[in-house]
């Protein structure tokens, strides 16, 4: 069992530990969007792209919230069969549609190389934490050199986290993002256990920045503003969280998904505790926000 030290990683370049590059790694989205520097950066959005309205209504809450990115799954993987796996295409072709109306990044997941063609022009592609050890998918995003979120396994160490992402790094792309999830663990009060002793632990140890999804580690709405200040405060480089503009409708993920007043209330809450730990929250200049098409 690894004891949590560098020298446990397996021997090679070892790309992804922080003696490499002691500045730290910037990833960029867009003009002007880089996660890793003293911005702190929040991406919101709905678990899946369910149809044009939804997606359109949650661009608009997204941007008038001074998020730079929005989130949405095309391609989803479920644990049941019968359960909504996504729009595909179509799905990345609305949530480019309302991201682009109002001057929004896309993130969105990427479950097989399949998927490529259909997913670019998404500033961020998401390795979700089923497919974090699926290391084809790895190789090829490795030499693609376009950023990737990497979301920690449910049962994953942190080595194998940043080993899954030396893989990326050692195919040449560096621009990767870490993200914890949440792991499982015996409480049943959460649907994971969040990690956050993993976020101080991964930002001694690389170089790479470290966001944190409050929502899938919580399941819980009311939990992601209290938990997201946490990761705040602990270090993290940036949020991940689930918005919905009617949770009571969702196909995926309706109880943890913050409500639009929910996302302007965690915007509002965050300054003062960034500024206490020397950084700053990333809101858009006057000119950057679109008008909606």
């Amino acid at each position: 069992m690894a004891s949590g030290t560098e020298e446990d990683l397996s021997s090679g370049p070892l790309l992804v530990l922080r003696g490499r590059r002691p500045e730290g790694t910037q990833v960029h989205l867009a003009a002007g969007l880089a996660v890793g520097g003293r911005a702190f950066i929040v991406m919101a959005g709905p678990c899946a792209v369910e149809n044009a309205a939804q997606i359109g209504d949650a661009a608009a809450a997204v941007a008038s919230a001074g998020c730079p990115v929005l989130r949405g799954g095309a391609f989803k993987p479920r644990t049941s069969p019968y359960s909504f796996q996504g729009l595909g295409a179509q799905g990345v072709r609305l949530l480019l549609d309302a991201a682009g109306g109002w001057g929004l990044a896309a993130v969105s997941e990427v479950l097989e190389p399949a998927d490529l063609p259909a997913l670019e022009g998404v500033a961020l592609l998401q390795i979700g934490a089923r497919n974090m050890q699926n290391f084809h998918l790895l190789k090829v995003l490795g030499r693609l050199r376009r950023p990737v979120l990497l979301k920690r396994g449910p049962a994953a160490t942190i080595e194998e986290w940043l080993l899954a992402a030396e893989y990326l790094l050692e195919g040449g792309n560096d621009q990767v993002i870490l993200c914890e999830r949440g792991i499982r663990a015996f409480e049943p009060s959460t649907r994971n256990t969040l990690d956050l002793s993993a976020v101080v632990i991964a930002k001694q140890r690389t170089h790479l920045p470290v966001m944190v999804d409050p929502s899938h580690a919580t399941g819980r709405r009311e939990l992601v503003i209290p938990l997201s200040l946490a990761a705040a405060a602990a270090g993290a480089d940036g949020l991940l969280v689930e918005m919905h503009p009617r949770p009571a409708e969702a196909l995926s993920d309706g109880a943890q998904a913050l409500l639009p007043e929910d996302l302007n209330e965690l915007m509002a809450r965050l300054p003062p505790l960034l500024e206490a730990v020397g950084r700053e929250l990333w809101r858009p200049a006057p000119l950057r926000r679109a008008v909606a098409r």
